[in-house]
């Protein structure tokens, strides 16, 4: 054989071998991830702040952590991200996305998602009827078709509110109609008492009751009694009661109210919740505001504003712990916890760190991590 044909023989051995190489690399990488020996991609962690907020959809801005345990990267064609943001078992938002590549430790992924606003009525529904508490529940999962398993994440978090707690008081307060036909105080009001009454999605009744004393020698007729609600200032019910209650001379009477708030206006004073420039950012001001028409011993009709009964609460919340990243916040005083499914923790231990955790995020959020050579396809 001649020496070109012997170099010929050579050099295609030498391209088998690499190829046969590759192959069986790619297949040893393949097998590992079958046999489990190298690590299933997980989610590590989920921070979502509130973004843009409209009348009618509130933008959910979600940093994802995607966990590579393994010392290449990967190319998930065949994995796909999703999440889900609940309240009280209520779904708020769910996004997503197939097809990531990522590079090894942690890479996070950057989605937008809008809320419509028309699902606060039935969240607040239930916030109520929970005894002014919510469970906001943050479901995470990063599955692959061609491993046949995938590992949730899922962090939960507490709010409480007690919007009416401080209505309930025993303090005595002077009812004064301002007017040359009566003496002042007219009434008094010692006590009063509210409470969430039947809550539906379409309205919000609050049953309150107030202890009237008549200090003067003739009686007093109540004829109506007149409330309005804002929240933000934005008007949310406004009502009165035809109902008559006579108030002897020097004694009490127990006069009941229900005020109703339109729970069609919600939307409207959501959008004014998360504006930070209204009060904070998720903070608002609840205000009741009272007037009472009273009919004197001659029979004339006062109308007397109850500004000693105005009652104001401040309601705040933190749906997502804005500002504090998932990870760092589990021993906080909110109780919020973190689970992972695959037998065990999700959280981000397993050789990764911050210094490992790759921000690349496009404007639109479909690729992040590094593109390096030693990416692997699944």
């Amino acid at each position: 054989m001649d020496t070109g044909a012997i170099r010929s023989v050579l050099a295609g051995s030498k391209v088998r071998i690499a190829l046969l190489g590759i192959l069986v690399v790619v297949g040893s990488v393949g097998g590992a991830f079958a046999l489990g020996v190298l690590g299933t991609p997980s989610v590590a962690a989920v921070d979502n702040t509130f973004g843009d907020v409209t009348a009618a959809e509130t933008t959910i801005e979600t940093d994802l952590v995607v966990s590579n345990p393994n010392p290449v990267g990967i190319g998930l064609g065949g994995v796909s991200v999703n999440y889900t943001v609940s309240m009280n078992s209520i779904e708020m938002a769910q996004g997503g996305r197939e097809g990531i590549r990522i590079g090894t430790g942690n890479s996070t992924l950057a989605f937008e998602t809008r809320m419509r606003n028309d699902a606060i009525p039935a969240w607040w529904t239930s916030h109520l009827r929970n005894d002014e508490r919510t469970t906001v529940e943050i479901d995470a999962t990063a599955a692959s078709d061609r491993l046949g398993r995938g590992v949730d994440f899922t962090r939960t978090r507490g709010i409480e509110t007690d919007l009416l707690g401080a209505f309930d008081s025993e303090e005595t307060r002077p009812v004064n109609a301002g007017s040359p036909l009566v003496d002042d105080p007219v009434l008094y009001v010692n006590e009063t008492r509210g409470r969430w009454g039947s809550v539906s999605e379409a309205e919000t009744p609050i049953d309150m009751a107030f202890v009237v004393y008549n200090p003067n020698l003739e009686p007093y007729v109540v004829t109506e009694i007149g409330y309005d609600v804002t929240m933000n200032d934005v008007e949310m019910g406004s009502g009165r009661t035809d109902e008559e209650y006579v108030i002897p001379s020097r004694s009490s009477e127990t006069v009941e109210l229900t005020t109703v708030l339109d729970n069609e206006r919600l939307d409207e004073w959501w959008v004014t919740h998360l504006d930070e420039e209204v009060h904070a950012h998720q903070v608002s001001e609840l205000r009741i505001e009272f007037y009472v028409v009273i009919e004197g011993p001659t029979g004339e009709e006062l109308t007397v504003p109850l500004d000693a009964l105005t009652y104001e609460e401040t309601i705040e919340t933190d749906v997502f712990d804005e500002g504090e990243d998932v990870r760092d916040s589990t021993s906080a005083s909110d109780g919020g916890t973190e689970t992972g499914g695959d037998g065990g923790s999700t959280d981000a231990d397993g050789g990764s760190s911050d210094d490992g955790t790759t921000d690349g995020s496009t404007d639109d959020g479909n690729e992040t991590g590094s593109d390096d050579d030693g990416v692997l396809p699944l």
